[in-house]
């Protein structure tokens, strides 16, 4: 089972003058989940080497199981910190993609050439594609045979009331939750900061931080099976 992550590389909360970058749990938990399950994890970025950590997923309050055993285990903070840059990946050599969210996707992996080529040949390829909380815009211009890929799919990712809630509606580029109305998802949420992950076809997402453990157990499921 060989399973890629993609991590965002930008570390700059539009004019704030704040950083972000990728969320921790959302890495730390599927992370460990493929690693547990005897995966070959390969780690990819935008710029490869080290991508920028949000500093709030940082906080004592963020914390959890598994950013505990991440902050304790040298080996993946090693791997972590020499992720392959994005363009040298080729989507054969893999199972499956996952992608940890934190605000850092929403301005570059939405846009990235190569990240949307990517996902496109992993969906092409009939490999499936996950992504938790902001991750999916990932997703933003991502099509197949001319459509969107999430066109008349069931989908979930960070909701417009979580934004409200963190303060950042008017500091992110779009709204997560309108940019995958508005590309013809069928978008879906539980309630905010609950666990609660969508799959529909090769596509797999979750919502929120607290989604991304049984988001990766979802893909987890879904090779083994």
């Amino acid at each position: 089972m060989k399973i890629l992550m993609v991590l965002t590389s930008h570390d700059k909360l539009a004019e704030t003058g704040k950083k972000t970058g990728f969320w921790l749990e959302e890495f730390a938990a599927p992370y460990y989940a493929f690693k547990d399950a005897g995966a070959e994890i390969t780690l990819a970025s935008p710029a490869g080497g080290q991508p920028p950590l949000d500093p709030s997923s940082d906080t004592p309050d963020a914390q959890t199981k598994y950013t505990d055993r991440f902050k304790q285990d040298s080996a993946a903070q090693a791997h972590l910190a020499t992720t392959h840059k994005l363009a040298d990946i080729n989507a054969a050599d893999y199972d499956a993609v996952f992608y940890p969210g934190g605000h850092g996707p929403m301005w570059d992996l939405a846009v990235d050439l190569t990240s949307i080529a990517l996902i496109e040949e992993f969906v092409k390829l009939d490999k499936p594609v996950a992504f938790v909380c902001h991750a999916p815009a990932a997703l933003k211009n991502v099509k197949v045979d001319g459509e969107y890929l999430v066109k008349d799919k069931k989908v979930t990712g960070f909701s417009n009331t979580e934004e409200a809630a963190v303060g950042l509606t008017d500091v992110v580029p779009f709204l997560l939750e309108d940019a995958l109305q508005a590309n013809g998802a069928h978008y879906q949420k539980d309630a905010d900061w609950q666990s609660y992950v969508v799959e529909d076809g090769l596509l797999i997402t979750g919502q929120n931080p607290a989604s991304s453990e049984d988001a990766a157990k979802r893909l987890i499921q879904r090779l083994q099976a």
